[in-house]
């Protein structure tokens, strides 16, 4: 399954520092608990990469259903 692939799975997602100075994005889903640690440099990459994605989504034609 790729990105553009539509699943039926509800998830819960956090994010926030730890006490370790970490930024941690917790994703909870089907019982599932998925902690992911990253330094504040790599935090403030992936944020880079969620705006540009916002942004491209922004400016993409819907798809009709």
């Amino acid at each position: 399954m790729g990105i553009n692939d539509e699943r039926d799975i509800e998830a819960n997602l956090q994010i926030g520092p730890t006490d370790a100075g970490m930024v941690r994005l917790f994703i909870l889903a089907d019982g599932i608990e998925i902690p992911m640690d990253f330094d504040p440099v790599e935090a403030e990459e992936i944020a880079e990469e969620l705006r540009a994605a916002a942004a491209t989504a922004r400016k993409a034609k819907p798809k009709k259903r």
